[in-house]
């Protein structure tokens, strides 16, 4: 039964795409690229107030903008071509190789500073949706078409566990890749530096998000033009309280399937080529400025090699660290330089050979 719901949502989601790419020719191409352009200028906000973050952690170390702008769109762009955010992988890759003598600890710390303005705006944002009349409530939720969602509002006993069974194995999984657990704790500190300084925190990351979730809101007007539903700003702040709903639940790409069948439950049959299309345009336009800055700011040819490096260079750092880590990868991942010396990496495999391991 649950592969046959699997098999309803692919086939309804490639009949709407079929839909959109019918109705291609009634889009409108200015407000579309207006839309776009206020996504672009939305995302680059959102990697200048991480910058910031990092920045008030690490206070002496040379760090560049334009390095964690890349990480930044790289790692959205990938989301919304991979499940349950495998990007994030990416952003803390490049941006821990982006700041001097950072940490993973640190810099992944610093990722929850920017759920703070998320959280705020969020309670907002769906406190208006569900007081509309056309939002679904919550126990509609499994009526809505969407498999992951619907599963996970079918049976609220093992969401709840899976959630509280998620928060606790991420809190152990982060202590354990610490050799010393209260070094591990202080670095996490240290990536939170910012929130110790509320003056700072509210004019360097708050307002500079705010300022961003308005070119976001002013990008989903452009973009419910361009595909005619109308732009609004009770529209608009419906298909923001969607994409709060998606990112709950962020097992599809750019969480798609719940956008889908949100969209279509709020405005109405006719909104299946926006639903779609919303989607594929924000999904391209992300994905392709991602792909730029890897090619120009970090000199990678694919994400496919960033995560290879990624995983090489911190299985080297685990092993410096003492812990017998054996990497497995591709020859051109094996090839890109790393931060460890190549004389750490000679005795490592000395020691190694010491040991009888091959």
């Amino acid at each position: 039964m649950r592969l046959a719901a699997i098999s309803d949502d692919i086939s309804t989601f490639f009949d709407a795409v079929g839909e959109f790419f019918g109705s291609l020719a009634e889009v409108q191409p200015g407000p579309l690229a207006i839309g776009l352009l206020c996504f672009g200028i939305y995302l680059s906000l959102r990697a200048r107030a991480f910058f910031h973050v990092l920045r008030a952690a690490y206070p002496t170390e040379r760090i560049e903008y334009r390095r964690i702008w890349g990480a930044y769109v790289a790692a959205y762009g990938f989301n919304n071509v991979v499940p349950a955010r495998g990007g994030d992988v990416i952003k803390l890759f490049l941006s821990r190789t982006s700041v001097p003598r950072s940490s993973y600890p640190a810099v992944g710390a610093a990722f929850f500073v920017e759920g703070v303005f998320d959280a705020t705006m969020g309670v907002f944002i769906l406190t208006f949706a569900f007081t509309q009349g056309v939002f679904p409530k919550p126990p509609d939720f499994s009526k809505l078409g969407a498999f992951d969602l619907s599963f996970f509002a079918s049976h609220p006993r093992f969401t709840l566990f899976f959630l509280t069974a998620l928060g606790v194995l991420s809190l152990v999984l982060f202590a354990v890749l610490s050799r010393r657990v209260q070094a591990f704790w202080e670095r996490v500190q240290q990536g939170l530096t910012i929130l110790y300084d509320r003056p700072r925190y509210f004019r360097e990351v708050w307002m500079v998000q705010f300022v961003g979730w308005l070119f976001r809101f002013t990008a989903f007007f452009f973009l419910l033009e361009a595909f005619n539903i109308g732009g609004s700003v009770k529209n608009v702040l419906l298909v923001l309280g969607v994409n709060a709903v998606a990112a709950i639940v962020p097992f599809t790409p750019g969480g798609a399937g719940v956008q889908q069948a949100f969209l279509v439950k709020v405005f109405g049959a006719g909104a299946v080529a926006y639903s779609v299309g919303q989607q594929i345009a924000i999904a391209t336009f992300s994905l392709a400025l991602g792909f730029i800055a890897l090619v120009t700011i970090f000199r990678f040819r694919s994400f496919k090699e960033v995560i290879a490096a990624g995983r090489e260079a911190r299985a080297a750092e685990a092993a410096a660290e003492g812990f017998p880590v054996e990497p497995d990868f591709d020859k051109d991942a094996r090839t890109r330089r790393l931060d460890e010396p190549r004389e750490d990496r000679r005795r490592r495999r000395a020691e190694r050979r010491a040991s009888g391991r091959r």
